[in-house]
């Protein structure tokens, strides 16, 4: 970072300690925090070193001064959250002004420049326990308005600026956040990345001093992100059209860049990427990644939303056409790699759509007194090989692989017979927890789940076979659903899948197989015939 001009922004000691601290130091002000997403309280609960205590002081020091030590004198700006989906041990003001004071002197006493970074996100989700009183009391406790700098994390839907005066008058970074868990959903607003940022700059009394990327995981939409940091460099709002036909020409260096090119990303920069709908600024997840149930998956609007807010018909189809057309006449195109992972990523997309047509007809034909167990078998048939064909297609390309996700993880443990293999497959455990599970008890469950190759064909198909397979009984047998008994099934399958090693499982492949362009003409001709969504 330095070596390209940037400033890095450094850890520092925010107050939470291990648990046995308290033994140590059995004087020492430690509070427990409370329980975080449903886990139990032995992973969640944190201990917390007042900053009032002189012991955080003196914890504060000892570890900026060693950082130093390793990296030098790089930065002065700190990244410190206290309270990131972690309410205070109390509301009371000057508890309030206490905590944050003390821990800017704590800083300052390790670095006489230093700059407090934190996230705004606490201000948002715990909307109701920061009040603009409460606010106002512990951005007050550290005095002057450069001595921190406040990310406005969600600015795109649900900017906190503008209601808490400028953050009291703080330095406040406006960032688009838009990407919750690694989601890999098609979706954006290109409007409003492009005017909001400089209304807000423009605003009465604004302290704004920045546009900044906050997505939790980036996993495709790159115009999106690419808009907002070019955004950065112009005093206006940048003019969509032309910034897209831009983008493209530098995206697709094939010159002359066929006409089919530009009109596909026409098609979807005024579309997919304007979606001007204030309740859903975020990816889109679908429901084929999610637990499999008889209701309450299409059409989600709250965190990880499910509505398509487009037709595929009049969308994605015809832009993933068009681009199969730009190659056909410039075939160079399809040695490009962003072109390649851009025709994945919209037959992904396409297929993940037309999976939510197929999912309604498996619970309407379900639902049907009129109909049979073998009218249920059909069905989900058809969702079964939807499946296939999508994780066939995700192996062909290298950014959309389960195996490299793991292979990543485990390399940590070494290679070679230097390889610690108990800490590999912890290592590996974790990883794949992570995009499934996500606790021991599926806490939160599919937050950070993928299409990926491996992911679907492997995990995803296995629920859904098995959702399918009981409906089936429950039709032939004319039993009621059970919505504990099917969840706890598939709750099942998760664990067990969390705890397998990767290789150990017929078929499993290392790195891509098949073509992308052979795979593609195929997706379309087993699924382009009805897209209804």
């Amino acid at each position: 970072m330095v070596e390209l001009g940037m400033i890095p922004i450094l850890p520092s000691f925010t107050g939470f300690v291990p648990r046995a601290l308290a033994t140590h130091y059995p004087n020492a002000s430690i509070v427990t925090g409370g329980q975080w997403s449903g886990f139990e309280p032995s992973l969640t609960n944190v201990s917390f070193l007042e900053p009032f205590d002189p012991l955080f002081a003196q914890l504060q020091k000892s570890f900026i001064l060693k950082q130093k030590a390793a990296y030098g004198n790089l930065s002065h700006i700190y990244t410190l959250d206290q309270y990131n989906e972690n309410d205070p041990f109390s509301g009371d003001i000057s508890y309030l002004r206490n905590v944050s004071s003390n821990t800017f002197s704590s800083l300052r006493e390790a670095d006489p420049d230093a700059v407090w970074l934190m996230q705004g996100w606490l201000f948002f989700v715990s909307s109701a326990f920061w009040t603009n009183d409460r606010i106002d009391a512990y951005l007050g406790g550290v005095e002057g308005n450069d001595t921190m700098i406040i990310l406005d994390l969600y600015s795109e839907a649900a900017p906190q600026w503008n209601r808490t005066n400028n953050y009291s008058g703080k330095q406040w970074i406006w960032c688009e956040l838009h990407d919750f868990g690694g989601t890999m959903g098609m979706e954006g607003n290109l409007e409003g990345l492009t005017k909001d940022p400089i209304a807000a700059l423009q605003s009465p009394g604004s302290s704004m001093k920045g546009i900044g990327l906050t997505m939790e995981g980036q996993e495709g939409n790159e115009i999106v992100y690419d808009i907002v940091l070019d955004q950065a460099w112009s005093p206006k709002p940048l003019v969509i059209n032309d910034y897209v036909t831009r983008w493209v020409t530098r995206r697709y260096t094939v010159h002359p860049l066929p006409s089919a090119a530009q009109k596909a990303w026409y098609i979807l920069s005024t579309t997919v990427y304007n979606n001007t709908d204030p309740t859903s600024q975020l990816t889109t997840k679908s429901i084929l990644e999610l637990t499999p149930a008889l209701t309450g998956l299409i059409n989600r609007t709250v965190l990880l939303p499910t509505v398509v807010r487009y037709s595929t018909n009049i969308t994605i189809l015809p832009a993933l056409k068009l681009l199969l057309q730009a190659s056909d006449a410039a075939p160079s195109l399809r040695n490009i790699p962003e072109f390649r992972y851009d025709v994945v990523g919209l037959c992904r997309q396409f297929l993940a759509n037309r999976f939510n047509d197929l999912y309604q007809d498996l619970i309407t034909v379900y639902n049907s007194s009129a109909t049979s167990r073998e009218a249920v078998t059909s069905a989900g048939e058809q969702l079964l090989h939807l499946l296939g064909d999508l994780d066939r297609l995700l192996y062909t390309n290298e950014n959309f692989l389960l195996s490299t996700w793991i292979a990543d993880a485990r390399q940590w443990a070494g290679a070679g017979p230097e390889t610690n293999a108990s800490y590999a497959a912890y290592l590996e455990y974790n990883a794949r927890n992570q995009i499934t599970l996500w606790g021991p008890n599926g806490e939160i469950d599919d937050y950070a789940s993928k299409q990926w190759a491996g992911l679907v064909g492997e995990y995803y198909s296995q629920r859904w076979t098995l959702f399918v397979d009981y409906l089936t009984s429950l039709k032939q047998n004319g039993q009621e659903y059970n919505a504990t008994d099917i969840s706890s099934r598939l709750l099942s399958i998760g664990r067990t899948w969390q705890t397998q090693r990767w290789g150990n499982i017929t078929g499993e492949t290392l790195g891509t197989k098949g073509g992308t362009f052979e795979v593609v003409d195929e997706v379309l001709q087993n699924w382009a015939q009805q897209p209804r969504t």
